[in-house]
């Protein structure tokens, strides 16, 4: 039975120095073009060196190199691809680092389930795998989410005795941290005797990505207690990603010291996750600094900026930081155009919203998505002209189909005005588009929202009996709030309110007493516990930060707000839309989000 080797391993430079190509092939670095390729075949095939088996592992490795370099990195070419397939299937015997290599480009082509086809035709032919083979096909599962057949690579690694290899238990790490479970994940990471700093990252990352903030930053300090592997970089930018995630400000800042401390540098990508963090955690001044202080940014970094001015509601800086990225000669993507475009919309900026939006389409030709004219209707929506707004939205090429969230925003928009007529009509919009079961919860809300503002009471609670009747299903409100470098939860389901602890209840029923909405519905929202967490565990006078995945209700604000007077603290709110910065009575969202 044949056995697959590594692609990692370089080729044998025997082949160099032995061939009289040697030269041409030197270049041998992934910059080669499929025409350049062919050429090099060509000339093996006239030498007869062609099947080789250095020759093969040359083309292989070229062509493999060739597919990812595709449009600079960003795309992968196929014809490349499929040369490489048609140099495997006319070699009387292809080499092992061939297979693997060929296996480990489909892995990462937009069709990564052809690596699984040709491992279980190599499988079928009696090819033997090992420690080399699992980790492309365990990684063409993780891109798939597809769990069940990486269980079965999975039980093959077990039967082929390899599944305790370093790579394939990184490998198997990444597989159920991507798709989940987390426990088995842990499970493996926990089982491992020997672990690199790819282990840990890999398992940080996990965490991070499935929201278990505060698991990521635990294992993080388990690493460090470990001595070795030291974090690195990407460790660094990846906690701090958590950290922004829970808007937890002072276990990021403890994370910023650590890296100073320790001279892990990261480049661009550490800073730009540093940026990230203070403005997810609503200290953009801090962002700023950091930005400025950047010697070599790119388009990741200034977009990074850009957004964390806008959701701060800072949209003329965000709007003067964008242009300042044109000047300095750095082209802007779709991305960092909706950063930039939101940032008009929150700050109502609306000559200058509609000037980026012609700009992007005209001087950078760019082609608007929904997240582009989701922008505009909201821009327009905001500023009163709900007209125009349904001009974008009957124009925009997500008309016929796919313009339920246009319809969405402009509906939020029209309950904010009272504007009935309107927002019925964007509800019918949104019935047409998804059925009468397509409207949401929040959906319903607007709806009724709009009717009690246009002094319709009768209509908004018929529309709350039918919410009710209905049984509509809500995402449960959750909270978190930072203290004493912990991340506390408070959730509102099925009676989780009423295990909070007794300290929050009872700062919860005082700051009704003193502030008002002690009886309103709104009473036992997650973000007023996170906030009487903050004022408990907090220093007088110093801020309290609490992110929500929902959307803040009106009543919730209007508190926050009288909260921020009554107490002299700043409430800094990340809801799912924005910041709200409420400060003295003040809210920076001009009561509008």
């Amino acid at each position: 039975m044949t056995s697959l080797t590594s692609p990692s391993s370089s080729p044998s430079s025997h082949f160099n120095l032995q061939n009289p190509l040697f030269p041409f092939t030197t270049t041998a670095d992934g910059r080669f073009t499929l025409p350049e390729i062919k050429q090099l075949h060509a000339a093996l095939i006239k030498s007869g060196l062609a099947h080789a088996p250095s020759s093969q592992n040359h083309l292989a490795a070229l062509c493999s190199a060739a597919a990812a370099a595709a449009d600079g990195g960003s795309g992968h070419d196929s014809t490349a691809m499929d040369y490489a397939l048609l140099l495997f299937s006319n070699s009387p015997k292809p080499t092992p680092f061939m297979r693997n290599t060929i296996a480990q480009s489909l892995a990462a082509s937009p069709s990564p389930d052809a690596a699984l086809r040709f491992y279980a035709a190599a499988h079928l032919a009696g090819v033997r795998p090992n420690h080399h083979t699992f980790p492309a096909l365990l990684g063409a599962c993780s891109r798939l989410l597809a769990l069940q057949a990486g269980r079965q690579i999975h039980a093959h690694s077990l039967k082929s005795g390899l599944e305790q290899a370093l790579l394939v238990r990184n490998a198997l790490v990444h597989l159920y941290s991507t798709c989940g479970p987390m426990p088995d994940a842990r499970r493996l990471f926990d089982e491992m005797p020997d672990r690199d700093i790819i282990t840990w990252n890999t398992m940080i990352a996990g965490y991070a990505k499935h929201g278990l903030s505060q698991e990521a930053i635990d294992l993080f300090r388990a690493l460090q207690l470990t001595g070795m592997p030291r974090p690195d970089g990407i460790t660094t930018s990846i906690v701090l990603s958590a950290c922004a995630h829970a808007g937890a400000l002072e276990l990021g800042e403890w994370v910023h010291a650590y890296a100073e401390k320790h001279e892990i540098d990261g480049g661009i990508s550490v800073r730009t996750a540093l940026i990230d963090m203070y403005s997810r955690c609503g200290a953009v001044d801090r962002a700023l600094e950091i930005f400025e202080r950047t010697p070599r940014r790119n388009l990741i970094s200034w977009t990074a900026m850009i957004a964390g001015l806008a959701v701060n509601g800072r949209g003329r800086e965000a709007v003067e930081l964008f242009e300042r990225m044109v000047r300095s000669g750095v082209r802007p993507d779709g991305v960092v155009f909706v950063s930039v475009l939101s940032a008009c919309s929150h700050a109502g900026l609306v000559d200058d919203g509609q000037r980026l939006f012609e700009e992007m389409k005209g001087r950078f030709g760019l082609v608007a998505g929904p997240e582009h004219h989701g922008c505009i209707v909201d821009l327009l929506g905001r500023a009163g002209r709900l007209e125009e707004a349904v001009g974008v939205i009957r124009s925009s090429p997500e008309a016929a189909s796919g313009a339920a969230e246009l319809w969405r925003t402009l509906l939020g928009a029209c309950s904010a005005r009272g504007e009935v007529e309107m927002a019925e009509m964007a509800m019918e919009e949104i019935a047409r588009l998804e059925g009468r079961r397509g409207h949401h919860h929040w959906d319903r809300v607007l709806m009724a929202n709009a009717y009690a503002r246009a002094g319709k009471g009768e209509a908004a609670a018929r529309v709350r009996r039918e919410m009710k009747r209905e049984k509509m299903g809500k995402e449960p409100g959750c909270s978190v709030v930072e203290v004493d470098g912990r991340i506390h939860s408070f959730v509102v389901e099925d009676g989780e309110e009423r295990r909070y602890p007794a300290a929050v209840k009872k700062m919860m029923a005082e700051v009704a007493r003193r502030v008002g909405g002690e009886g309103a519905a709104a009473a036992g929202h997650s973000e007023r516990a996170a906030v009487a967490m903050g004022l408990i565990g907090t220093a007088a006078g110093a801020a309290v930060r609490v992110v929500k995945n929902l959307r803040v209700c009106g009543d919730c604000h209007e508190v926050m707000k009288k909260v921020s007077e009554e107490y002299g603290r700043e409430i800094v709110l990340r809801d799912r839309r924005r910041f709200h910065h409420f400060k003295g009575g003040v809210c920076s969202c001009g009561d509008y989000w």
